[in-house]
């Protein structure tokens, strides 16, 4: 499984009397059993584990990994306004998103403020402030900073599901958690949570941010295309991610609430 399943076509060009073969290999990334290349069933998510409390300095923080992906987040605020002209009777949400030098190995990493790391900033906003009650903090600002420590596909995603965890830990009012999966389609395939080597095949996927109890998307971004069907079921793939990854963050934020109060003997 993984390694080249068979030559798809070969092509002969030639040139001063040589000949050169350039031959398309297909990568195999679901075996004949139904196996990934990493040992997971299509429908399986990768194993998912989070933390509380991971800066201290931080009103909230969160470190969130799926699989090898492992992302950590801050939250600062609400507080004043550092742009008095931006003041406004909602809350004023920042984001600012990174890679650390470390996260991608040997994978080639673009600088801070490239166009990629500002579009995901956005994004993160974006779906963020759908969540957070902002009428509820007026005159006021908060700022979410994440950054990539380990990068294995499904970053933004782990970004989303960190964030919503930090903002959690800071008593940031919001509608609901907000949580994000991606899906893709391989091998004529549906595949729930893409790693680095699915994500890089080039295949169409779908990366989904949702409310899972007020059953709302806040998030839907699609490379490719693919047929309406096969979508439906990508993305029903993708959600059943979320409303799982919704139920953990809650098992976190339970467990989180009993330490607290243990310590505080109540």
């Amino acid at each position: 499984m993984g390694i080249v399943e068979g030559k798809e076509s070969i092509e002969r060009c030639g040139g001063n009397g040589m000949v050169f073969e350039k031959i398309h290999l297909r990568m195999e990334y679901v075996s004949p059993e139904g196996l990934r290349l990493d040992g997971r069933r299509p429908m399986e998510m990768r194993q998912i584990r989070a933390e509380i409390g991971a800066v201290s300095k931080a009103d909230g923080s969160a470190i969130f990994e799926m699989g090898n992906t492992k992302v950590i987040a801050a939250v600062y605020g609400p507080r004043e306004v550092q742009n008095r002209s931006q003041i406004s009777n909602h809350a004023l949400v920042r984001c600012e998103y990174s890679m650390a030098n470390f996260s991608t190995g040997d994978r080639m990493r673009k600088s801070k403020g490239d166009r990629r790391s500002t579009e995901i900033s956005l994004v993160i906003r974006q779906t963020m402030e759908a969540s957070i009650l902002t009428h509820l903090l007026p005159r006021s600002q908060i700022d979410i900073y994440v950054q990539v420590l380990q990068a294995d596909g499904g970053t933004r995603s782990a970004c989303i599901n960190a964030a919503t965890l930090a903002l959690a830990d800071a008593g940031i009012p919001m509608r609901d958690l907000v949580t994000s999966c991606s899906a893709g389609y391989l091998n004529s395939t549906p595949l729930l949570d893409l790693n680095y080597v699915e994500d890089s095949a080039g295949g169409p996927d779908v990366t989904l941010g949702i409310l899972p109890k007020l059953d709302k998307v806040t998030l839907l971004q699609m490379d490719s295309k693919l047929p309406i069907d096969i979508l439906e079921n990508v993305m029903q793939l993708a959600i059943e991610g979320c409303k799982a990854i919704a139920n953990y963050i809650r098992e976190i934020l339970l467990e989180n609430t009993k330490q607290l109060e243990y310590r505080r003997g109540v």
